[in-house]
């Protein structure tokens, strides 16, 4: 039960005194419902002579039972939906939390299939909590009761189950090895899934490698992990079904063995035969528990996986909402350094130390060949990465993990691999609609896409136009420093020459830093300043005018 152990500190922390009243509840069910059999065994030993005192016990009792059964089954229903609906804005809230670098090595298919699969594993276990407090109160009530009957043939009962459901535990352990492997299926499963949604067009296009992917990719990791399933299933059911053959076992134990050792009276018999009985659905039902809270186990532990809590404060960065800035900012950039695995290298890729310094209302263009460093460079200085060495300085301040959050804010950037909203999602302000509109004009997309109470009309667009509703969605945040990264790559020729000696200009006129990462050579004449990085160290750092007045090779290709 480890992980119902991770999981009770979460319920305690959303509603200590809920989950304290329900266990109680609980017990009370319990210490009922084992007075319940020993009134009906005190009943059945005493004959046709059943006194009216013993009649009104019954009755309050089932009362009582039915009242504190259906009260405590009320009550942790109502707290595990409440934490189930906890768990899932907490596990969100973490993910976004998360490192960005940490969420891009473990990959999105893993987020997705923890956010889905591990989620929903995590909540129906929650669900079952109900069950194991009443059973677990059923079971110590009526323990109580055995021991008050006979002691010594609770020791022997004791023992009995101890065997029993080692026994049990041991066939699941061996189910639960298979419940992982299917699991780990499970993520590949999730990303053949991305890769049929994202690639579908090339799929459509190419027969053999749609019928390849198919079958020896989708269908493959599907069989294998309902194999791995099916597998832990079955030993599932062996197990429940040598738990069912154990408890007959016993009970013709106590009906044809220990009367051969010791002198059992026949109402502490038909008390023992009784209570086991009616103790058989509680003990298999948390028998049956066990799989699911070990399946829990596995789900958190794949959460866990991602840097990411369930029992933490979590998300500390995202509790607080930073003020906003808009204000001009000035960077310096001193040492840093930052590395990670780059695929087909023996060796991991180091960008820098890099020492450089971006003044408000500066164009900059950053340049240079592919994997030579430019993104992750774009990555670090807008604060998604950390730096491993170094620092960066915000107007004299040092950023740190208390200000990254606040330093973030600074940034407006449109990445090459962009994620589009269909709403103008954080940006909710009286005017919103009409300066969207006018931003649509300017880029040339009021024709095709109108906006109204911050919703876009339409974003199945062309790529290059995409592109531009992340520029406008870019425009309306007005931050201090915009990044652009290969944003003109998709654009054509002539709104790519607007992008260079329109858009941004006047973004240098507002005094907005302004750092574009661009291979086109023939408009960096537009920039202050030309940084060029070859596989993450600096070649030069150097003013335009100097370029241009350099006799070596043409502008941008040195």
């Amino acid at each position: 039960m480890n992980t119902s152990l991770k999981l009770i500190p979460f319920l305690i922390k959303y509603s200590k005194g809920h989950i304290a009243l329900s266990v109680i509840v609980g017990i009370l069910s319990g210490a009922c419902s084992a007075s319940l059999m020993a009134i009906i065994n005190s009943s059945m030993n005493s004959g046709r002579n059943t006194g009216n005192v013993l009649v009104w016990r019954f009755v309050m009792l089932v009362i009582a039972v039915l009242i504190f059964s259906f009260g405590s089954r009320l009550l942790l229903i109502n707290l595990s939906l409440r934490a189930t609906f906890e768990l899932r804005m907490h596990l969100c809230r973490e993910v976004a939390a998360a490192p960005l670098r940490r969420l891009e090595e473990v990959g999105a298919h893993r987020v997705l299939a923890a956010l889905t699969q591990d989620v929903n594993v995590i909540a129906s276990t929650l669900l079952n909590i109900p069950a194991l407090f009443i059973n677990l109160a059923i079971v110590l009530g009526s323990m109580i009761y055995l021991g008050w009957l006979s002691f010594n043939i609770l020791l022997a009962l004791l023992v009995f189950l101890a065997l029993s459901v080692s026994t049990v535990e041991i066939i699941q352990k061996r189910g639960m090895a298979y419940m992982k492997l299917a699991r780990d299926e499970w993520d590949k499963t999730v990303k053949h899934f991305r890769a049929l949604t994202e690639g579908m067009k090339e799929l459509k296009l190419h027969h053999d490698r749609r019928e390849a992917f198919l079958e020896d990719f989708i269908k493959l990791t599907a069989t294998t992990g309902r194999t791995y399933d099916r597998e832990a299933q079955k030993l599932y059911a062996i197990a429940n079904s040598c738990s069912q053959v154990l408890y007959f076992i016993f009970i013709g134990i106590v009906l044809f063995t220990l009367p051969r050792f010791e002198e059992v009276r026949l109402q502490t018999m038909s008390g023992y035969i009784l209570t086991v009985l009616y103790l058989r659905a509680p003990i298999i039902m948390l028998l049956d528990l066990a799989p699911a809270f070990k399946n829990a186990n596995i789900s958190l532990k794949k959460i866990e996986d991602l840097g990411v809590s369930l029992t933490g404060l979590g998300a500390k960065e995202f509790q607080a909402r930073p003020p906003s800035v808009s204000d001009p900012v000035h960077l310096c950039v001193r040492d840093v350094q930052h590395s990670f695995y780059h695929e087909g290298d023996e060796r991991n890729f180091v960008l820098g130390p890099l020492d450089l310094t971006f003044s408000p209302g500066e164009l900059v263009f950053l340049i240079g060949g592919n994997g030579s460093g430019k993104t992750t460079f774009a990555k670090v200085l807008s604060g998604l990465y950390v730096p491993e060495a170094g620092e960066i300085w915000m107007n004299g301040e040092a950023v740190n993990d208390q200000n990254r959050e606040r330093y973030r804010q600074c940034f407006s950037v449109v990445f090459s691999d962009f994620y589009l909203f269909e709403q103008l999602i954080g940006l909710a302000r009286p005017n919103l609609d009409r300066q969207a509109s006018e931003y649509l004009s300017m880029l040339q997309l009021d024709r095709k896409v109108t906006v109204k109470d911050g919703i876009l009309s339409t974003t199945e667009l062309s790529r290059g136009q995409r592109k531009r509703l992340a520029l406008l969605t870019a425009y309306l945040e007005d931050r201090p420093i915009y990044i652009f990264d290969e944003w003109a790559a998709d654009q054509d020729p002539t709104f790519k020459r607007i992008f260079y000696l329109q858009l941004l200009p006047e973004l240098k006129a507002r005094g907005k830093t302004t750092i574009v990462i661009s291979h086109d050579d023939k408009y960096y004449y537009v920039a202050d300043r030309i940084i060029k990085l070859d596989y993450g160290k600096l070649i030069y750092d150097t003013e335009i005018s100097e370029l241009e007045a350099s006799t070596e090779l043409p502008l941008g290709l040195s």
